[in-house]
């Protein structure tokens, strides 16, 4: 049975598939993105590319004739849309941004013929092709209510990343003035403490930096706890926008 154009872009564009969820071929795509980010994953490992040496490179050439079919078949039927019908319309769908976002997903495995001789460059592309797994959002409606979220409480947002620039320098300059004179080696200038006080506001804490000074561990406390805060205040923003903005979306 011949499928015609508008039965396959109602196939492929997800808002305007007619039954709930995702139409088949959407979800035969999901899968093989899913399999060829796991294959680009494998790959870096030395051990599994000498047991079989074409393999890996075999697998990405058919996921990427795959993607590439795909790609031109979503820009045969995008016709259907009649925001980009004729030339000009298929040509502002090709600067779209999931119809650039598959275009750099394909782009990387071009790329590294011309670099085979630059390891660095190599792993650069590798990482380039996981952006196959960012096409995901193409089929999820979550992206929506998250840039919905985004938008709606971006000054929160800007506000809380502010007073965490503001704390971080604050808490630069008080163990730098506590520190400084008894490491100068560590704690020797600012910028030698932000490192410290990235750390310690994520809570991560890698211990390369201690002050010893009882001035410095006040300090040093009270920047920990302040990391708590922190963290919290846009964890907590952007909580309450995602569930207004998928409430609305109900």
């Amino acid at each position: 049975m011949i499928i015609n154009r508008a039965e396959l872009y109602r196939q492929l564009a997800l808002e305007t598939h007619l039954r709930q969820g995702l139409s088949t071929i959407n979800r035969v795509i999901c899968v093989l993105i899913l399999l060829a980010s796991l294959v680009a994953i494998l790959e870096t490992e030395p051990m599994l590319r000498a047991l079989s040496p074409r393999l890996f490179p075999t697998l990405e050439t058919v996921f990427v004739v795959i993607f590439i079919g795909e790609y031109l078949l979503r820009l045969y039927v995008v016709g259907e849309d009649f925001r980009y019908r004729g030339i000009k319309g298929r040509l502002r769908y090709v600067f779209s941004f999931w119809a650039m976002v598959d275009l750099l997903a394909i782009l990387p495995y071009f790329l590294g013929f011309m670099v085979q001789n630059n390891g660095f460059l190599l792993r650069m592309l590798r990482l380039g092709l996981m952006l196959r797994l960012t096409r995901l959002g193409r089929f999820s409606q979550a992206w929506v209510a998250l840039a919905e979220a985004l938008k709606s409480r971006s000054h929160e947002l800007w506000l809380s990343a502010g007073l965490a620039m503001l704390l971080l320098l604050l808490s630069s300059f008080c163990l730098y003035l506590a520190e400084a004179s008894a490491q100068p080696e560590v704690f020797g200038s600012v910028p030698r403490v932000l490192w410290w006080s990235v750390t310690t506001l994520t809570t991560v804490g890698y211990g390369d930096m201690v002050p010893i000074t009882g001035l410095g561990k006040f300090f040093a406390g009270l920047t920990a706890v302040a990391g708590i805060g922190i963290i919290a205040m846009p964890t907590g923003i952007l909580a309450a926008a995602l569930s207004d903005a998928f409430q609305k979306n109900r």
